[in-house]
């Protein structure tokens, strides 16, 4: 006889931060010369984990690793691909959990690579990837 267990999915113990802006960024990394940036982009590393790995089986590397090893190793490649790799991540979770926002590696290469031509480009990507974890984080706080 087979038996069917279901299993539920169960909020996080501590849940994940849902209150990243672009301003809070922006003006926290100028002030900090540019350590609160990083300490963002650790967080948003660890949390993506969190989220999509169970899912898709990937792990991304630590930020700090990128930035303090591997980006003068590789003439500030690395974090290209850093940024390339976790947007995808990021877009296929928002897909996979009916999140109706458009982010993937096309938005990172639009707007913060060839968007920097025209100055506010980066500002708008930064803008799009806090909106992006934010909604991402609360529909894990809220689903698990």
């Amino acid at each position: 006889m087979e038996e069917n267990y279901n299993v539920e999915q169960v909020p996080p113990v501590e849940p994940l931060r849902t209150n990243r802006g672009l301003a809070k960024y922006f003006f926290l990394s100028f002030i900090t010369l540019g350590i609160y940036g990083l300490v963002v982009n650790c967080h948003i590393g660890n949390e993506v984990n969190q989220i999509a790995s169970q899912h898709d089986g990937k792990n991304t590397m630590h930020y700090a690793l990128i930035a303090f090893i591997f980006s003068w190793l590789t003439l500030n490649i690395a974090p290209l691909v850093w940024y390339h790799r976790i947007c995808d991540r990021i877009g296929n979770e928002l897909y996979r959990r009916n999140i109706n926002y458009e982010f993937d590696s096309l938005t990172f290469w639009g707007w913060y690579f060839l968007g920097s031509f025209i100055i506010v480009g980066p500002f708008i990507f930064i803008h799009k990837w806090m909106k992006a974890m934010n909604l991402l984080n609360a529909d894990y706080n809220e689903r698990g």
